[in-house]
C-alpha cells in the first residue's frame, strides 16, 4: 500500500487531490512521488524528468493526475500555472547540494510571494532529501538556510528523507494528514 493510500484512508473520501510537488532538478521529486504511489503503480526505474510528464493513478479512495514538472531552470516558470488549484505543497530539497541551496531559497521565496499562494494558508511539507549522501546537510541546517522560521502565515513541516529507500516520507504524509485544513476537491498532483 502506497503512502497516498494512507492519506486517502484518513480522508475517507472518493475524491481527487491537488498537491503541488516542487523543487530544483535532481532533488528527488520523481523518486518521492514514485514511493507515494500504490506499490502496483510504482516504476522500477526512475529517470530525470525533462519538461514534464503526466501520469494518472488511483489509490483505494483517491484519483491522482500527476504532472511531474521538471525543476530545471527553464521549466520552473511553468510551476505557477498549478498554484491556484493546490491544497498543499510538497517542496523537495537536495540536502547534499550545498551550492544550489541559495537557488532553492530563491525559488521558495518566489513561490511564497506569488499572488496565488501568498494570501492562502496552504500547508507546506519540506522534504530535505538525500540524507543518505555523505556530508548532506541536516534538516535543521536546511531549515536555517531556507529561513523557514520566517514562514509565519502557513503551517509547515520539514522531514529528513532518503527517497531511494522511502525513509522519512511516512512522517511527512502523517503531518499532512494532520492538516485538517487541506480540503480535497479537484485532481492535480504537480511535481
Amino acid at each position: 500500500m502506497g503512502l497516498f493510500d494512507k492519506l486517502a484512508g484518513w480522508l475517507g473520501l472518493k475524491k481527487e487531490v491537488n498537491v503541488l510537488c516542487l523543487g530544483l532538478d535532481n532533488s528527488g521529486k520523481t523518486t518521492i512521488i514514485n514511493h507515494l504511489k500504490p506499490s502496483n503503480a510504482q516504476a522500477q526505474d526512475i529517470v530525470p524528468t525533462i519538461g514534464f510528464s503526466i501520469e494518472k493513478f488511483k489509490t483505494s479512495s483517491l484519483s491522482f493526475t500527476v504532472f511531474d514538472m521538471s525543476g530545471q531552470g527553464r521549466y520552473r516558470n511553468l510551476w505557477e500555472h498549478y498554484y491556484k488549484e493546490g491544497q498543499a505543497i510538497i517542496f523537495v530539497i537536495d540536502s547534499a547540494d550545498k551550492l544550489r541551496m541559495v537557488v532553492a531559497k530563491e525559488e521558495l521565496d518566489t513561490l511564497l510571494n506569488h499572488p496565488d499562494i501568498k494570501h492562502r494558508r496552504i500547508p507546506i511539507l519540506f522534504f530535505a532529501n538525500k540524507m543518505d549522501v555523505r556530508d548532506s546537510l541536516s534538516s535543521v541546517k536546511v531549515s536555517q538556510l531556507l529561513c523557514l522560521e520566517n514562514i509565519k502565515d502557513k503551517p509547515w513541516h520539514i522531514c529528513a528523507t532518503d527517497a531511494l529507500k522511502g525513509e522519512g516520507l511516512q512522517e511527512g504524509v502523517d503531518w499532512l494528514q494532520g492538516m485538517k485544513r487541506v480540503h480535497i476537491s479537484e485532481s492535480v498532483l504537480a511535481c
